[in-house]
Order: structure tokens, then C-alpha cells, then sequence
């Protein structure tokens, strides 16, 4: 069933927003993505995708939890920007996207520092690498950079651990 009239779309849309606000996020995706797949090219085409992600976004856990909605609300605001550059709702999607990409990156943080604790360095660098050159924009590079030295140090590997260490020397004049 196709719905023509802008009524009918307009419904739908509303439907989905309902569905996001009773805290029914599996039904509001679900009607949303209904939406955009029907009828990407319309005025209300914004909203859904805000509904999508917006649903993803309320749905995050925190650092010490699952990141799946995370990266799915992160995907989906990514979305968002590209298609409607110009919406309203591409304006709040950069600090959601900055909120999402935060609790990823303490995420990592939070299993590096696991594996810092067990003294298994080669896993816990890989984790603060991977904050480092994955989510440089968050507030976790600066302890990133950080626990490089540490456990490179504590690896006997001084020159990586100079590497991190300027590294994190010009973060820190930078945010002087």
C-alpha cells in the first residue's frame, strides 16, 4: 500500500514520531525507515531520519555498556548530514554525533584501561590507538595519549613512547 496524499505520508511520519515518543524505538525505526524507503525525496523525508537516529541516540548505553546504538546513532546522523545538509535537524545532529563518538571512544578507554590493569600492553594500545586515530575529536584522547606512554614505557619501547608523549605535550598547548 502506497500512500499518495500528503496526508497520508504526513501520518506516517507522525505515526513514527508517536511511536519514538512513547519510548517504542523498534516501532518508530521501523515506521521510519518504512517512510524514507517509500518517499526519500519529501519535505517530512528529515524528520524520519531525525526519528531514526533520534531513537538510536536515547537508546545509548553507557561507556561500560554495549556500544551498538551508539555506532547506529552515530551511522545514522551521519546520514542525516549528508542528505539534508541544510535541515534543522542537521544542526543538532553535530553535537549529537560529537556526544556518540565521546562514548565510543570511553568505551575503548574503558577496555584499555582493563587490560592496562592485567598488564597485557599490546591489547590495551591497541585500544588507545584506536581512540587516538578514531574518535582525535573527544574528550579521551588526552588519556589516550596518555596510557600510550605508559605502556609503551612499560613495554621498553622508549621511542614510541616519546612519539605519545609529544603527541600529547602539543594537545595540551593546543587546548592552553
Amino acid at each position: 500500500m502506497l500512500f499518495r496524499s500528503p496526508e497520508a505520508r504526513r501520518a506516517m511520519v507522525m505515526a513514527a514520531y508517536a511511536y519514538f515518543r512513547a519510548g517504542k524505538y523498534p516501532e518508530a525505526i521501523a515506521t521510519a525507515r518504512r517512510y524514507t524507503t517509500m518517499h526519500p525525496g519529501t519535505k517530512e523525508a528529515p524528520f524520519a531520519h531525525h526519528i531514526i537516529a533520534s531513537c538510536y541516540f536515547e537508546d545509548m548505553n553507557g561507556p561500560q555498556n554495549d556500544q551498538s546504538n551508539a555506532k547506529k546513532a552515530l551511522n545514522e546522523l551521519r546520514i542525516l548530514k549528508s542528505r539534508y545538509p541544510d535541515s534543522k535537524y542537521a544542526r543538532d545532529a553535530d553535537n549529537r554525533m560529537r556526544i556518540a563518538m565521546d562514548s565510543l571512544a570511553a568505551k575503548e578507554m574503558n577496555v584499555g584501561r582493563y587490560y592496562l590493569k592485567r598488564r597485557n600492553h599490546l591489547a590495551a594500545i591497541n585500544r588507545f590507538k584506536t581512540v587516538v586515530s578514531n574518535y582525535s575529536n573527544t574528550r579521551q584522547v588526552e588519556e589516550a595519549l596518555m596510557r600510550l606512554t605508559e605502556s609503551y614505557m612499560a613495554l621498553g619501547i622508549p621511542n614510541e613512547a616519546q612519539t605519545a608523549d609529544r603527541k600529547s605535550t602539543r594537545l595540551n598547548s593546543s587546548h592552553a
